[in-house]
Formats: structure tokens, C-alpha cells, sequence
């Protein structure tokens, strides 16, 4: 049985790094037998990061390319060559800096490397959103609000965030706890057991149209 970190925290409000959960749920009858970080995101997008483009001009040697000046935050510009046919002076952009891992949404990785584009250097890419892996749009890049603030990551821009999966091997004798409300009350019992006031918090269901009488 597979358990979301994260979501154990919606019903047990604690400071538990995903290690001493493991130990605890292991030491109460809920062994962990494998634990494991995932992401929303391969790579999370480490190496994006908002800039602006802050100047832009065709390629001298290829009518559809356009040679950029972008501000990603950093001491100096990157200058960067790109494709695509909607990218203008004053942007805000999603750039993948040198040395950033890319897996597009076929699946498809690219490094990003220094190199040259029809005679000219360019350091990055501006991407769009199938080479982030956030959509299918290839159309041209991905335009940001004017107010983004450069410098920022993808992962803040985008809220990405990680989990913990803890794989649970249940015994047949506790199938009370093959769930997640299940796991977190165990949690939160043991967790008052020793000194922490915690409580269980069960969401409301009251929303629920099923539930209301008439």
C-alpha cells in the first residue's frame, strides 16, 4: 500500500521529516518497506529560471531564427538564439540555462549545451511548454506576466512540489489502517502518546451532495 507523505500531513500536523515518519510507522505495526521522493516534474525543472528579454534581433545568417540579449538575474546577459516566431523585446520568459536537463512532454530529454546555432553562440533556451514537460503547445514560447520577477525558478513559478511515498506492507490483521485517514490516526496517537499534542485533522464532508438530507 502506497501512502503520500504530504497527504499524511493534511491529517496530522507535524514537523516530521519523511525519515522519522518511516521510523515511527515501521516501530508502530506499518512497516515501510521502501520509501521514495517524487516529483511532479522530472527534475523539477532545476535550471529554469524566469528572464527577460531585453533584446531582439534577427539572426544575421537565418531568417527564422531571432538573436537574443536575456536577463536571467545573473551578472551578464545570455545571449540566446530562438526559433520561435512570437518572441520579442521585453518578454518575460522561461529560459533553460547551460547545463539544464530537459525531458519534453514526448518523453524526449535534452541537455542544454553552449554551442553555436548558424554561426552564432548561444547559452540556453527559451522554452515553451512541451519542451517543459507542462503541456503539448509548440506553437511558439511560453510568454510570462509582465510581473514576473526575473531570476525567479520554474519549480516557484510553477508551484511545483515533491512528495515522500512510503510503501506500507499492511498484514492482514490491520486492515483499519489501509488508508490514508487509517495510517494518520495511528500516527497521531503514537505522536500524542509521546508528548506531542497533535491531533487527528478529519477533513469535512458536509460539501458532499450524497450527504445532505433533504
Amino acid at each position: 500500500m502506497k501512502i503520500s507523505y504530504k497527504w499524511l500531513k493534511e491529517y496530522v500536523k507535524t514537523d516530521l521529516r519523511p525519515s522519522e515518519t518511516e521510523t515511527i510507522l515501521s516501530s508502530i505495526g506499518l512497516e515501510v518497506e521502501a520509501m521514495a521522493e517524487v516529483e511532479q516534474l522530472p527534475g523539477s525543472l532545476e535550471g529554469v529560471v524566469v528572464g527577460k528579454v531585453v533584446e531582439c534581433s534577427k539572426h544575421p545568417d537565418a531568417d527564422k531564427l531571432s538573436l537574443t540579449k536575456v536577463d536571467t538575474g545573473g551578472e551578464e546577459l545570455l545571449q540566446i538564439v530562438c526559433g520561435a516566431p512570437n518572441v520579442a523585446e521585453g518578454q518575460k520568459v522561461l529560459v533553460a540555462t547551460v547545463g539544464t536537463t530537459l525531458t519534453f512532454s514526448t518523453g524526449e530529454q535534452l541537455k542544454i549545451k553552449r554551442q553555436k546555432i548558424r554561426g552564432v553562440e548561444s547559452a540556453g533556451m527559451i522554452c515553451a511548454e512541451d519542451e517543459l514537460g507542462i503541456g503539448t503547445s509548440h506553437e511558439g514560447i511560453m510568454v510570462l506576466p509582465a510581473e514576473t520577477q526575473v531570476g525567479t525558478t520554474a519549480k516557484d513559478f510553477l508551484n511545483l512540489e515533491s512528495d515522500t511515498l512510503f510503501e506500507i506492507g499492511l498484514t492482514p490483521n490491520r486492515v483499519d489502517a489501509a488508508s490514508h485517514i487509517g495510517v494518520a490516526r495511528d500516527l497521531a496517537a503514537y505522536l500524542r502518546l509521546n508528548g506531542n499534542k497533535t491531533r487527528l485533522a478529519v477533513p469535512s464532508v458536509d460539501g458532499f451532495s450524497a450527504l445532505k438530507r433533504s
